[in-house]
Formats: structure tokens, C-alpha cells, sequence
């Protein structure tokens, strides 16, 4: 929509149109000139003089605040108001008190001694001071003249690159971000015009993607920002105007307007502002830097880049989650104040308290009128209010103006002037500055939202429920009856559009397709009361105001934005151009509506391959289509032209959630594969179509039957809307439409129908069931007989035939099917209900009927109904079949088997075709007791006995006792009756329970006692049954061996009916499962108790199989029964245990039990009851931090917690497991418990856990809530190469504290040694090496002309060695083979340039061998040479000495050892030998190779005694191994000791 168009001020254009008569109008106008309406600024005025013959006419002054006043005087009256009296006799007393202390005043009220402020120049009609007319006869006074302030608002016309507006998001794409902007104006800022931190991000990732691929394009989205994830709408921004130029709108009407381009960095927006102008309740903008655990470091963007400032996280209000905000967001904040020092400025983002400008909110002082920009609240005296706006003045200095808008004069029927008199103050919020207005001015807003930083709400006649406004009236609705209520003749109509809170606005260019010169509130069609046909085209959330359209084009457009058109929905457009894609693909632009256009991509051109699109489409050709997609972030839409989806009546399928299976659409193949195709459908909706659901007939390769872009009729098979996949077929759909659906899913597994044959093959039935589905009878399945019977029962079985009594074995959903059987066995059991269809029906001991599924040489798969498979072992088999082929069975083939055990948790059954008792396999042991007989009882213990029948409920006999367990004893009756007595059974009361932990001990076995009958006990699943239940021919009984009991009748048994919540009880510990332990109350009441409610003495609960074992006693109460779902919730302590404890009574120093529900490495968390849980983080679990170790604690342990805080509103709880907290005070503590910042103290040494590891160095742990940060020049007083490899989360550090700030919570530690230890030996430094001195150290890096070492324990020392300086004798050639990055050695220092700052360093053994540390070195290390008698000695000729040094090996020429002495064969590597001798090392009277073992003795004898001796020694040197430390150990050609060590272990 375009903006509101400004024209002159209305009272002005009524000026303009009255006529005077020319003996009337003055021959020179007359000027006026506003006085200024604060104190210290002089009225200005020039002197006025009548040029008519006519007698002087003295021309009054205008009133001070109001323009339009004409003053004629009367009689001696004065012509000024009080309050212009007051000021004048103000600004006189401030003149006479200048000119006292010698001082100039200035036009503008100052002092000028050094001119204007900031360099400005006062303008010369504003300097004029008052003057008095020496040719006035009457004396008159001065005339004061003053500039007028013009009311102005925002335009295209005004806005201008440098400007700065305050808007509101209203759109967030990946691209930019849409700000509402005043007067129905638009900006957008891209993603680069954000904030440096995200600007950066932006360009790392463009440089990734360059990376990734040079040759490919980059693409416009940066997919891995998300702007939604910065921004939320109705969030308000300062903003500053750096372009304009033409675009299209993305919202409201597509219509070519200007586009204003924005900037939001704080670098732009808050310019001009200095740290000395800051003050409290000013309006800055800043980014986010870093987000850390109690708040956001904000940059502001201002000269001083050491400024920061700071938000906690609790003034980011309730629209923003902390946690969530990323770096390089920006926020408009509030400064609520400054650090002491000055460096931090506390910022809040909080627009509910920013808003609240009651609350004194707004700016009462400012160092500098750069302070004040948009977004900031003031407080303004109004000096003119009229029906175009109000004027007014900041701080009596700067002038401000309301627009007819944002003055509330648009939407009120009623004159603004008697809400805004002159001379009153209101609060108003700044929203626009005017670059190039002079006098310089402002605009601010009145607008309630605008000052509270709020979005307008509304609510119709019919519903009171407040609603945003574009909910209430979308964009594009109609309104059928629109009420003038407002003419502006200039502008527009303001009308009533039924919507309480919020007013329409129709400019005057969209009010009629021609062209209005003006609009008259009383005559004419837009007169105020008349009504019209509107139609919403956009809303400006900062104006308050809907923006609406009368235009007949308008009322008459299908669409007026993409957001119109909804997906699957006919169009009608007409053909705008042929196009030729990038992939050398045919597209046709399709003209929807003005400004909206669609793509027809070439496949959906039409059903059919066009050879030649052109000839069919022409340029305004209308066509109708079908929308595929819409792309809202992209403004695109993908149309279709095919008659096949564009004339198809079934609804499109754009959602997952509205597709059911058995729907069918027409669909479009986008992708043909071997296996299948991909069918594409209306928005993201996309299917797979198996190869197997192509067709009816078979398909080897769909690539030849099926193409690209062809329209394919499927229906739904199945569809997962969580995972976004759906599954298609194009078989004929009309045999399971929506009745057949129904039909099948009213079909049961083990219901029985009838149908008749329609297909027969030789080994399957297809029979059609009277609802329609289709069943599969399987050649096995037609009788319980041999196959030959059943060949002979296919061999009857007619096409149309009808069978009756079959059995449905299984459903097939997939494959809408069910299998069907005509067993007889299965059939009986189906009418019996006794037929096993899941699992559940499964009973140990019951025989049972089914089929062979499959057979292995171990086992029998054997299948029942509902696909329930059981297995049968070979060992489980009746003799004679194990010795038949496949064990005498086929598939199919009946089979009754007997369940013989049943696993439950994991729904397996075995089964078995032997008899349970041995007998014969006629008379399974099954059925059920007849209550009428029973067994004789053999030698009862009680003499009254005579048969079971006589154990009748409350019967009272004598019983012995067979066997004591934990928690039942197990008794006889007789000798072929047995008994069970639950311990719950055995006491009256708790004081009968002599040992609690084993309350059956005190019973021994063969002891006789009175017992009485409850009922019967199954053993089979431990249930208490009724006495009337009697299984089996000889039942056990449950008895009870109470005194006090009353046992009348069945109903005096304990029920869970009878427990009450509150009772108390006693309950006899039956097993744990999870973190329960189950109790009995009584043979059939059991109930629960949560671990965490077994004592009140915390510490049994560390071992709680050993103090509480099964079967021991505890007291319990009630806590909740549910007798519908049979449960009962029970407790063994207090009332006030820790279950009734709630976040509010929670007091610090509380302990209490929690039980462990999770572990991690730095804390584990802890469930104190239902409501309560929390963390304890490493440096609460141990008061001496080395042995705080969370993964000591596993899940389920029981652990003592005490409560360190209670924070309510955000429902935390701090924990902590010192052993000084939760058990006593007086215990040693080696970390001290840190809970606030003043418990720190400068010079402190203490330890914490690294928390993060960040490129500006550690943040360490050392409380829950104080947490302190090393820079990494504080890591260590040696230099780190790799930094962040020697930390780690988690570690534990000693530091000391060097800083500690209480206001920023800031707490600052070193973990150098020299600050930490007071015996610190300081690091050898460069000033320590001097030439001569021998020091050990690592090669640092090799080089082709030496190598650089770096000196152990020292401070970064390091130096090179040429490569001259490493072995005696000439240069070594190769220096790379002889070391390597990492290697220690041990150098002389030969040079010291303290200049230059290098270090010349000498690896020549002869440098070093008179050292101690080397003799110290050579008898630690070299132990091997010393065992042979070698001596530290070297000749200094080439002739062999009479002492050698293993460690001064070196080649000699012209020696007279053998070449050949070190041959490969002699080194025992490989048992083949060499086929080729390999030139071995000369050394000085050291045979290396060994060859010299071989020798005879004249070849012994012919060398020198010396080379004999040294034979001698060398042959004990059967171990040789290479040396830590590499030292001129080389010889002449650069093979050192090392390297032959090497050889030879090779």
C-alpha cells in the first residue's frame, strides 16, 4: 500500500483559500516568531513598521504557544498570558545576571563565550534579540518573531538515508527481517545489516560452502542461520536508514513502492553517543557477544570497544528464553545502570518494565541531545495542539511534533487540544528523527502501545476475548459495512470497521479506481456516517491502524497476496511468458492477480510430452490451473496445467495428518526406479509406490512401462504422519474400499465364516467372505487328516462353491486378507472359545491344538491362531516319533501338544507331547476337581481328618511342619495333603515377631502346630483362590496359624476392600523389583513401598538387601489404595518424611534420603519424592574435591542429600553430599563450601573442576553458583603450544584468586605455579643461559641445516643447532633421519646473542662428555655399557685406541676391519639366508655385526689385544637397546647410535 501522503497543515490550507481585499491585505506580511517555551532561551522578535501613510498601527505579539492567535489590544490590557509574564520576567533576571559576570547570552539561551554547541551556527533569523522602534511614537513594544514548527510525519518523501526510525517485526524470512515503521511504512534488514558477531557467522559459512565446492554456485540461503531463532515478532528496533529505491512489497498489495533498506547494528544506531553521555533510563541498542550462565555480554557498538554491557537473565522478560538466546541477537534495552567503575553498563530487555513509563521509565537528563533517539521515552510540554498533530519541546530545548497518527487525533472523534492543553506535560515515546529538518526536530509518539512498547489488541462486538489484530481481521476479508467516522480531506478516510480498539484507514488513492481532488466530511459519497464495501489490505502494527481499500479493482482481485492461495486451489490466470529454465527446461509464467505470478514447470505443462510448448501457450492467453505448492519464503508458487489433477475432484492431499490408508488422489511421478517410484502430491506430500503395487499384472523393469511427469491414479496402502512417509498403490482399489475397511477390521482371529470359492489352484482355496475380503485356505488346513485326505477333500472343492465353519487363523493388514483353516480340531476349539489367539490365552499344563509351522532336526515350530508360534524340542517328543524322518511330521499337519512352561516377560511357551504324570497320552492330567469327591487323607496329622473334604473354610486342625522358608512355611496335612502357611499368617501382633529380620526362625521343622483353612493356593502362579476353587486331585491348602483371627465366612478374609488410606499395618517383605519392595499384608493383599520409604534411618538404605532381607517385618501405613486397579501404595515412616514434603516446606539444612536416577561426569541427579528432584554437581559430592567422583554413584543408590537452597520462583532446589552437611559439621574439609562471592577473597588458593573450555581461556567450578574464569595468560608460566589439548571439563585445577567483583559476579584466578606455590623455582629464562653451560631439552622442529631445540624447564628457551654442531667430524648430511620433532637430547650452549636473542647449541658428544650430568646420565640409562668394562675415552687420531666408547661411534676410513662384518645373515633376522652379503659398519675396535664370534683363533690373534679385549667385552653386550636421549652419538656419514641400535633389533 502506499503511505500516507502528507500535504500542508489544514489550518495553513485554510489560510491559503481566504480572499482579501486589497485595501485589506498589508503591502508587507507580517512574520511571526515562536518564543522559546523553557527557561534560559530568549524570546527572539524583529522590529515591525506600518509603511502606510496611515497612522502607526502597533502589531502585537503573537501568543507564546499558539500560532493562529490574532491579539488586537483593548483599553490597557496586556496582550500576554501569566505564564508568557512569568517566563519574560524569568528570562530578564538570567539577562541582568550574565551581563553581571561578563558573560554573552546567547540566541539560544546559553553562554557563547566559545560559540555554539558541537560547531553548529545559529541561524540569523533566529538570532535577533529583542529590540525596541526608536521611531515609535507610542512606544510599543518589541515584536517577537519565532519559527514556526511544522508538524510533519514520516514519508517516503522525508525518510532519507541517515535517518533513524523505531519500528516493530512484523516478518522474519532467511533473508531479512520486515520492520513496521511509521506511517505505514516498510524497511527490511538484510542478514548482513544485523550485528558484527552475525555478520561474521554469515561470512564463515559462505566460505565453507566456496570451500566445499569452488566451481558451484553459492546459494542464497544460508541455511544454518535461522533468523527465528534471533528475532520474535512484535519485538521493537531502532533502526537506521541506509538506502531507499524501488522493490515490491512482501506483504499487502503487490505493488511497486519503494524499498528502505535498514540497518539495526548498534554500531549505526546508537552513533553519535558517547560513554559520557550514558545515563540511567536512556535507550541503547546492543548485540549479544556471549551467552553466559546468569546473563548476556552485550556490545553497544560505541568508540570505547572496552564498553560492555550486561543483561541478566532475569530482565530479558517472558517473551525470551535465556537459554535460547544466540550470539549476534539484537535487543533495544533500557540502561537501569552502571558498574561503579564505569566499564559495565546494566542494560534490560524487558519491554513490560521498559513500558511502564510511570514508573519514571523516560529520560529526565541528558548530557547530550544525541541521547536522544528513537525508541526513548521522554516527558514533553506541550506548546501547540491542533486537529494536525501536537508540538512540543524536550527539556524546553528540542522541539517535537506528533502526526495526526501517532497524536491520537485520527482516531478520536473529538479535539485533541482539550486532551493535550498547552503548557501540560505527557509521556511520549521518540520514533523518528528528521535529519534535514531545520529547526532541528523530532517525532514522537502518543500512541498507549508505542509508549508501553506493547501490541495493540482488539476484540469485536460479538466476542469480548482480546485477539491480535490479524486474527480478528485477516488480510484480503471483506467488510461488508465501513463506517466513516473521520475525513481528512487531504489524506483519507478514517472508518469504524466493527472492531473495538482499532480504526481503518482508507488513503485517498485507494478510496475509488479514478481520481479524488478532495474529500468533504459533509457532502458528497465519503461523507462521515456513510458506509461502504472494504476490503483489508494490510495492518501497521506501530500506527495501531488497519489499512483498508473502497477500490472496486480492489473488492473485485482473487488474490492480493500469496498467502491468499491455498495449496491444491483452481486458479484462473492468464499466460505472461514462455521461459527457458537453467537446466534447458520449458516453464510458463502464469499471471494470477496483479503482482502475483505462478510457475508451470515443464512436466506439468499438460499430460502429455509437449514437443512444442510454444504453439500451445501464447502471451494473455487465460488457463486454468491448480496450485502444486507455495513457497511463502521464497514468494513463489508452483501451478499445474494437467487436466488430470486440475479437473480432479478429490481433495488435495498437502498435509499427512487429513490422509487415511484406503483415500485415493492422482498423483505425479517425479522419480522412477527399479523398486519402485516417488508419486508427488500438493505441498511436501510425497509417496512411495512399491514395483509390486504398479500393476496387477507383473513388472520387471517400471522404467518401461511408467515416466517422469506421468499422473498416476494411487490409493493410500498405509501412512506415518510422524515420519512424513506414506505408501501408494495403483491396483484397482474397488475390491477394499471404505465398506470393505470397515468389514475388516470387524473380522476377528478365531471368528467363524463362510464364503464362497472364487479362485482354486492346486495347493490354495481363495475363498470371497460374505463381507467382501478375500481369504486364503491353504491345502493343509482343509482337514485334521493325511495329505491324501486332503487332496481328496481339493479334488471336491468347486469354483462358486460355498463352505461353511471356517476358522480365521490370521489377518494380513498389508495385504487386506485373512488365512483361513477348515481343521476340525481348530474349529472345535473356536466354538469352545477355547482356540488360542494370543499370547494371554496361553496356560501351563493346558493341552492345547495346533499346526506344524516349520521343523528343524532339534525342534518343532508349532502355530496356533493369531500367528502365536510354541516350541517343541526333540526332547519332548514320544519315542517312536524321534525316530521317524523329520519326526514324522509335514507342515500343516495337526498336532495336539500340552503347554509345559511359559515365560511370560519375554512371550515364549514350550510345549510337549508326553504325558505329565507318565500316563497314557489318552488322559492328559487335566480338568477341574468335582467338588462332590475327594481323597482320602494317608496318616493325617490331625486324627479328625478323614479325606480333603474335610478341610472346609475356618476349618481348625493340627499341621506339621515340613519346611521354614523366608517367607512361608510349608506344612503337611496328611501325607498326600500339603499346606502353606504365609508369614503374614503367623503373628497376631508386631511384639510376637521375635527376630523382625527373620521372623520364621523361631519355628523349626517337624513342629506341630494349630493352624486354620482359608482356602486353596495355586501354585502354578501363587494366587490365592477361594476354598470353593479345588484344582487337581490333591489341592494345597492356605492356612493360618493367627489365634485372634475371625474366620465366620469367606468375607472375614482380608480384601484390599477393607484397607483404608492412613491404617497402619504389619507387612512382611516379599521381593524388590525396580525401586519397590513388595509387601504382604496377607496371603492376597500385597502392596508397595518405594525404597526411599523404607526407614526413616537414612542409613539403612546404603544396603538395603542386608537390612532388609525377605521376609523381614516392618510397620507400614497407608498411603493410597486403588482398589479398580489393584493397587496399594504403602510406608514404613513418619508422616513427615520426605513423600510429603512439597518445594515450599523445604528448608535449607533439611537432610533427607534421595535415591539416584541418573549419572553424568559432572553431577548426578538425585529424586528426593514425586515432586522433588535435583542435581548435585561435583563440587557439592565430597568436601575434598580429589575424591568427588559422580561415577562412583550408580542409578538406584540410596544417598544422603542436604537442602543448600530453595529457589521458588524458578523451582530449584540446590543439593549437596558433604559428609560437613549431612553428617557432621566438625568433619575435615579440604575445599571449603563456597556459596556466595564474598566468602572469596584476593590471595586465595583454591581448587574447582574446569566447567568449559572456551578460546579466551577455562571457566572453573568452583560452587553450583560461582564460577570463576582464568585468562589463558594465567594458565601457566610456560608457554602451551596446543593450550586446550592440557585442559579438559571436568578437571581439577588449583588457582589462586586475583580479582573478585561482587556487582558483575565476576570472580577472576590464576592456575600459574609462580603465583600458586610459594616455593616456586622460577623458569629458566633467556638472561640464565650462558655459553658453556650444558642443558637437556626437546627437538622443537628439524630442518634441512640443523635442528632447534627448546631448553627443559625453562620459559619457551630455545636456540639452534647447526648441523655442523651434531657429530664430531664433518657435517652431517641428513639431519631429518636422526631426529625427530619430540626427540630429548642433551646440548652445550656454544653462543649467546643477547641482540639478536639466539642461542647457538652443540650436540658433539666431545662437547659433553666431561659433564657430570653426563656421567650421571650414562651410569642411569647406559647401565648395558657399563657391564662391559667401556670407558668413557676417545682417541683423537683415526687409529684404534686401546679404550673404546660405545657411545663415539664413528666411521673411519681406512680401518682395517672387514666391509663385510655386518652382514644381514649374521643378525639372525630370517633363518633363509641373504643371497647377497651386505657391507656392514667399520667402528673404532667394535664389531658390530657379531661376525667376530665366528672367528677362528689365528684371526683372533692377528688383531691387537685391544681389539681382542674389546671382542671380549662385547660379546657379554647381548642387549642393546637405543637410548632416551640422542647426543652426538654420530658419525661422519650421519648414521648415529641410535640408527644402528635399530638395525640391529630389525
Amino acid at each position: 500500500m502506499a503511505p500516507i501522503k502528507r500535504f500542508a497543515d489544514s489550518d495553513s490550507a485554510a489560510m491559503k483559500k481566504q480572499k482579501h481585499s486589497s485595501e485589506n491585505r498589508p503591502s508587507k506580511r507580517q512574520r511571526k516568531i515562536e518564543p522559546a517555551a523553557n527557561e534560559g532561551i530568549k524570546s527572539k522578535s524583529t522590529n515591525q513598521s506600518d509603511p502606510t501613510p496611515v497612522k502607526s498601527q502597533v502589531v502585537p505579539q503573537a501568543s507564546l504557544f499558539k500560532d493562529e492567535e490574532r491579539a488586537f489590544p483593548r483599553g490597557g490590557a496586556s496582550v500576554l498570558t501569566p505564564l508568557e509574564h512569568k517566563q519574560i520576567q524569568i528570562e530578564a533576571t538570567q539577562d541582568v545576571l550574565f551581563e553581571q559576570s561578563g558573560n554573552k547570552r546567547s540566541a539560544d539561551g546559553a553562554e557563547s563565550d566559545d560559540g555554539a554547541k558541537d560547531g553548529t551556527e545559529t541561524k540569523p533569523h533566529l538570532s535577533k534579540k529583542l529590540k525596541k522602534s526608536k521611531g515609535d511614537k507610542k512606544g510599543a513594544g518589541a515584536v517577537r518573531e519565532e519559527a514556526r514548527v511544522r508538524i510533519e510525519g514520516l514519508s517516503y518523501k522525508r525518510i532519507v538515508p541517515g535517518s533513524m526510525v523505531l519500528g516493530q517485526v512484523i516478518q522474519i524470512t532467511s533473508r531479512d527481517v520486515t520492520l513496521a515503521l511509521p506511517n505505514n511504512l516498510i524497511g527490511f534488514i538484510p542478514l548482513t545489516a544485523i550485528s558484527d558477531k552475525l555478520t561474521s557467522a554469515v561470512e564463515k559459512l559462505l566460505d565453507d560452502e566456496d570451500s566445499k565446492s569452488k566451481d558451484s554456485e553459492t546459494s542464497e540461503d544460508v541455511d544454518d542461520i535461522d533468523l527465528e531463532e534471533f528475532f520474535f515478532l512484535g519485538q521493537y528496533l531502532r533502526a537506521y536508514v541506509t538506502s531507499t529505491g524501488d522493490d515490491y512489497a512482501p506483504n499487502g498489495v503487490a505493488k511497486s513502492k519503494k524499498r528502505i533498506e535498514l540497518s539495526i547494528d548498534p554500531v549505526l544506531v546508537n552513533r553519535g553517543i558517547s560513554k559520557s553521555d550514558i545515563v540511567v533510563n536512556s535507550m541503547v541498542q546492543a548485540s549479544v557477544v556471549s551467552n553466559e550462565e546468569h546473563g548476556l555480554v552485550m556490545d553497544l557498538g560505541l568508540d570505547d570497544r572496552a564498553l560492555k554491557g550486561f543483561m541478566s537473565s532475569k530482565e530479558l522478560g517472558r517473551e525470551i528464553e535465556h537459554s535460547k538466546v544466540k550470539e549476534g541477537a539484537v535487543f533495544m534495552c533500557l540502561v537501569s545502570g552502571l558498574s561503579s567503575d564505569g566499564r559495565i553498563i546494566k542494560l534490560s530487555a524487558d519491554l513490560q518494565k521498559i513500558g511502564n513509563v510511570k514508573k519514571s521509565n523516560f529520560l529526565t537528563e541528558a548530557p547530550s541531545v544525541d541521547l536522544f533517539l528513537p525508541g526513548t521515552a521522554v516527558e514533553l510540554l506541550i506548546t501547540d495542539s491542533s486537529s494536525s498533530g501536537v508540538v512540543g519541546k524536550i527539556m524546553g530545548m528540542l522541539n517535537v511534533t506528533a502526526d495526526l497518527i501517532h497524536s491520537g487525533s485520527a482516531e478520536s472523534q473529538k479535539d485533541i487540544s482539550e486532551k493535550y492543553t498547552i503548557g501540560s506535560k505527557v509521556k511520549g515515546r521518540i520514533i523518528c528523527t528528521f535529519p534535514n529538518a531545520e529547526p532541528r526536530k523530532l517525532g514522537v509518539s502518543l500512541l498507549d502501545h508505542v509508549v508501553s512498547l506493547s501490541s495493540k489488541t482488539c476484540r469485536t462486538s460479538s466476542d469480548k476475548t482480546k485477539k491480535e489484530p490479524l486474527e480478528t481481521l485477516p488480510i484480503s476479508s471483506f467488510i461488508d459495512e465501513a463506517e466513516v467516522v473521520k475525513v481528512e480531506p487531504a489524506m483519507g478516510l478514517f472508518l469504524k470497521l466493527g472492531v473495538r480498539g482499532i480504526s481503518g484507514f482508507a488513503h485517498i488513492s485507494r478510496i475509488t479506481d479514478g481520481k479524488i481532488e478532495n474529500l468533504s466530511d459533509s457532502i458528497g459519497p465519503y461523507k462521515v456516517g456513510s458506509k461502504h464495501r472494504a476490503r483489508i489490505i494490510g495492518y501497521n502494527p506501530m500506527d495501531g491502524l488497519y489499512l483498508v481499500s473502497l477500490e472496486q479493482s480492489i473488492l473485485d482481485q482473487q488474490f492480493l497476496r500469496i498467502e491468499d492461495i491455498r495449496v491444491g486451489q483452481v486458479v484462473y490466470g492468464t499466460v505472461e511468458k514462455l521461459i527457458i529454465t537453467h537446466k534447458a527446461a520449458t516453464a510458463l509464467i502464469i499471471n494470477l492477480a496483479e503482482g502475483i505470478t505462478g510457475l508451470v514447470p515443464e512436466m506439468h505443462l499438460a499430460d502429455v510430452h509437449l514437443q512444442h510448448p510454444d504453439r500451445k501457450f501464447k502471451e494473455g492467453q487465460t488457463v486454468t490451473a491448480r496450485v502444486l505448492s507455495t513457497d511463502l519464503d521464497k514468494r513463489q508458487i508452483r501451478l499445474t496445467l494437467k487436466k488430470s489433477l486440475v479437473n480432479s475432484e478429490t481433495d488435495a492431499w498437502d498435509d499427512y495428518n487429513n490422509i487415511s490408508p484406503g483415500s485415493k488422489a492422482p498423483g505425479t511421478l517425479i522419480n522412477v526406479l527399479r523398486a519402485g517410484a516417488v508419486v508427488q502430491f500438493y505441498g511436501d506430500v510425497r509417496a512411495w509406490l512399491p514395483v509390486s503395487e504398479m500393476s496387477e499384472a507383473y513388472i520387471d523393469d517400471p522404467t518401461k512401462h511408467f515416466r517422469v511427469g506421468q499422473v498416476v491414479n494411487v490409493h493410500v496402502l498405509s501412512v506415518d504422519p510422524a515420519e512424513g512417509k506414506m505408501c501408494v498403490s495403483c491396483k484397482d482399489p474397488s475390491a477394499f474400499g471404505l465398506e470393505q475397511q470397515n468389514a475388516f477390521k470387524a473380522l476377528n482371529v478365531g471368528q467363524i465364516v463362510k464364503g464362497s470359492v472364487s479362485e482354486k489352484s492346486a495347493d490354495t482355496v481363495t475363498v470371497d467372505l460374505e463381507s467382501g475380503i478375500k481369504g486364503i485356505l491353504r491345502l493343509g488346513q482343509l482337514t485334521d487328516g493325511s495329505e491324501r485326505k486332503n487332496d481328496n477333500v481339493m479334488h471336491r472343492i468347486r469354483i462358486g462353491g460355498l463352505l461353511e465353519d471356517l476358522v480365521i487363523l490370521e489377518k494380513k493388514d498389508k495385504k487386506p486378507i485373512v488365512t483361513l483353516t477348515n481343521k476340525l480340531s481348530l474349529l472345535k476349539d473356536a466354538q469352545s472359545k477355547t482356540l488360542i489367539t494370543r499370547f494371554q490365552d496361553v496356560q501351563e499344563g493346558r493341552t492345547v491344538h495346533g499346526f506344524v509351522r516349520n521343523i528343524t532336526p532339534e525342534r518343532v515350530f508349532v502355530e496356533f491362531a493369531g500367528g502365536i508360534v510354541g516350541l517343541l524340542f526333540k526332547s519332548q517328543l514320544t519315542e517312536d516319533l524321534v525316530q521317524l524322518p523329520e519326526f514324522g511330521m509335514r507342515k500343516d499337519q495337526s498336532i495336539t501338544v500340552r503347554v509345559s512352561h511359559v515365560d511370560h516377560s519375554n512371550e515364549r511357551f514350550w510345549l510337549s507331547m508326553k504325558d505329565e504324570n507318565s500316563t497314557s497320552d489318552k488322559s492328559p492330567p487335566t480338568g477341574v476337581l468335582d467338588p462332590c469327591s475327594g481323597e482320602a487323607a494317608v496318616n493325617a496329622v490331625d486324627d479328625k481328618i478323614a479325606s480333603t473334604l474335610d478341610f472346609s473354610f475356618g476349618k481348625a486342625t493340627t499341621a506339621r511342619i515340613k519346611s521354614v522358608k523366608s517367607t512361608q512355611l510349608n506344612v503337611q496335612l496328611a501325607d498326600n495333603v500339603q499346606g502353606r502357611i504365609d508369614v503374614s499368617e503367623m503373628f497376631d501382633d508386631w511384639e510376637e515377631i521375635q527376630d523382625k529380620k527373620h521372623p520364621l526362625r523361631q519355628f523349626k521343622a517337624n513342629e506341630t502346630i494349630s493352624v486354620r483353612v482359608l482356602g486353596m493356593h495355586d501354585a502354578r502362579n501363587h494366587r490365592f483362590l477361594p476354598i470353593t476353587h479345588r484344582q487337581g486331585k490333591v489341592p494345597t491348602f492356605e492356612l493360618t496359624a493367627k489365634k485372634k483371627a475371625k474366620l465366620n465366612s469367606d468375607s472375614d478374609v482380608l480384601t484390599l476392600k477393607k484397607v483404608a488410606n492412613g491404617s497402619s499395618w504389619t507387612a512382611f517383605i516379599n521381593n524388590f523389583s525396580g525401586h519397590c519392595a513388595w509387601v504382604n499384608l496377607s496371603p492376597n493383599v500385597r502392596g508397595r513401598i518405594d525404597l526411599m520409604d523404607l526407614s526413616d534411618d537414612v542409613s539403612l538404605l546404603s544396603d538395603i538387601q542386608e537390612n532388609f532381607p525377605i521376609g523381614s517385618a516392618i510397620k507400614v501405613r497407608v498411603k493410597s489404595v486403588d482398589v479398580s486397579a489393584n493397587r496399594l501404595d504403602l510406608t514404613a515412616i513418619s508422616s513427615t518424611s520426605s513423600q510429603s514434603l512439597t518445594l515450599e516446606s523445604l528448608k535449607r539444612g533439611m537432610v533427607m534420603p534421595a535415591r539416584v536416577t541418573r549419572v553424568t561426569e559432572s553431577s548426578i541427579i538425585v529424586h528426593i519424592n514425586d515432586n522433588i528432584a535435583g542435581p548435585v554437581p561435583i563440587t557439592e559430592l565430597a568436601d575434598d574435591f580429589s575424591q568427588a567422583n559422580p561415577t562412583a554413584h550408580k542409578i538406584g543408590d540410596v544417598v544422603r542429600v542436604c537442602i543448600t537452597d530453595v529457589d521458588l520462583p524458578n523451582k530449584k532446589v540446590g543439593l549437596s553430599m558433604r559428609a560437613s552437611n549431612v553428617l557432621s559439621s566438625s568433619l575435615p574439609v579440604k575445599d571449603p563450601q563456597i556459596s556466595t562471592l564474598s566468602q572469596l577473597k584476593v590471595n586465595d588458593v583454591v581448587r574447582g573442576f574446569v566447567r568449559h573450555v572456551a578460546d579466551g581461556g577455562l571457566f572453573v567450578s568452583l560452587a553450583p553458583r560461582v564460577t570463576a574464569f582464568v585468562r589463558v595468560a594465567d594458565l601457566s608460566d610456560a608457554y602451551i603450544k596446543d593450550w586446550k589439548a592440557a585442559f579438559e571439563v571436568d578437571q581439577l585445577v588449583t588457582g589462586k584468586i586475583i580479582a573478585v567483583d561482587e556487582d558483575l559476579n565476576h570472580v577472576q584466578m590464576s592456575l600459574k605455579a609462580s603465583i600458586i606455590d610459594k616455593d616456586y623455582v622460577p623458569l629458566t629464562s633467556f638472561g640464565d643461559m650462558k655459553a658453556g653451560q650444558i642443558v637437556t631439552g626437546k627437538v622443537r622442529k628439524v630442518e634441512d641445516f640443523g635442528v632447534f631445540i627448546v631448553v627443559d624447564n625453562s620459559s619457551n628457551v630455545s636456540g639452534l643447532c647447526h648441523r655442523s654442531e651434531i657429530a664430531d667430524g664433518q657435517a652431517v648430511e641428513d639431519v631429518k633421519s636422526l631426529y625427530k620433532e619430540g626427540d630429548a637430547v642433551k646440548a652445550k650452549v656454544l653462543k649467546v646473542d643477547e641482540k639478536k636473542r639466539r642461542i647457538n647449541f652443540g650436540l658433539k658428544y666431545s662437547y659433553i662428555k666431561g659433564s657430570t650430568e653426563d656421567g650421571e646420565d650414562s651410569d642411569e640409562n647406559n647401565g648395558s655399557d657399563r657391564d662391559v668394562g667401556i670407558e668413557d675415552a676417545a682417541s683423537d687420531n683415526d687409529d684404534v685406541g686401546d679404550e673404546v666408547d660405545m657411545r663415539d661411534v664413528r666411521s673411519i676410513d681406512g680401518s682395517d676391519a672387514d666391509e663385510n662384518d655386518l652382514s644381514l645373515t649374521a643378525m639372525d633376522v630370517d633363518d633363509k639366508p641373504a643371497p647377497k652379503t651386505v657391507a656392514g659398519l667399520s667402528t673404532s675396535g667394535f664389531d658390530w655385526t657379531g661376525t667376530s664370534l665366528a672367528l677362528n683363533e689365528q684371526d683372533a690373534k692377528a688383531g691387537s689385544e685391544a681389539d681382542g679385549g674389546a671382542s671380549k667385552k662385547k660379546k657379554k653386550n647381548v642387549k642393546l637397546e637405543p637410548k632416551a636421549i640422542r647426543t652426538s652419538d654420530v658419525d661422519m656419514n650421519g648414521l648415529g647410535r641410535d640408527s644402528i641400535f635399530s638395525i640391529l633389533q630389525r
